[in-house]
């Protein structure tokens, strides 16, 4: 990544195992997992989708 924003996410308990889980099983962290997860859901919509228009 060029840059990185950093944000606060509030899980629920029970999704964070799941992510943690999932994480270990991939070999990344949990922030990687939901970066990778995030990156997949994401990668078919266009550039720019969901912005609200001004």
């Amino acid at each position: 990544m060029d840059e990185e924003k950093r944000i606060t996410v509030r899980l629920p308990v029970e999704l964070h195992d799941r992510l943690a889980a999932q994480a270990k099983r991939d070999h990344r962290s949990v922030n990687g997992e939901i970066v990778h997860l995030l990156e997949a859901a994401l990668a078919d919509l266009p550039p720019g989708a969901g912005t609200p228009a001004r």
